[in-house]
């Protein structure tokens, strides 16, 4: 009985750990950029778009769908940053709990 007394304090402080990460989760801007700079998305941690950024000189009726194509190179710039930090902070919130490989959190 124990262990499973410990456990359940793990799983709560665990718990609140997650609560705390994705508040700051919320708060955390990543940007992503594509055409070395020219084009600038920022997202939150949650991946919700904050803003865009496109250079002046890109701004050519006949370079449309260069635009475009960079503005959805930039925002998949900043998602997958914003992934690979939420992995980490993942990672620190689980550490000393045994779970299953593979296992996705939050639940």
């Amino acid at each position: 009985m124990k262990d499973i007394m410990g456990l359940m304090k793990q799983a709560q402080a665990m718990q609140s750990r997650m609560q705390d990460m994705q508040a700051e989760m919320e708060r955390t801007e990543i940007e992503g950029q594509s055409g070395g700079g020219l084009v600038r998305v920022t997202l939150t941690g949650k991946g919700v778009m904050k803003s865009l950024a496109i250079d002046a000189s890109l701004m050519k009726p006949e370079e449309k769908e260069i635009v475009e194509d960079l503005v959805v190179a930039a925002h998949e710039d900043a998602r997958k940053k914003s992934e690979r930090m939420m992995e980490d902070k993942m990672k620190s919130v689980t550490a000393g709990i045994p779970l299953p490989p593979g296992m996705k959190l939050p639940f």
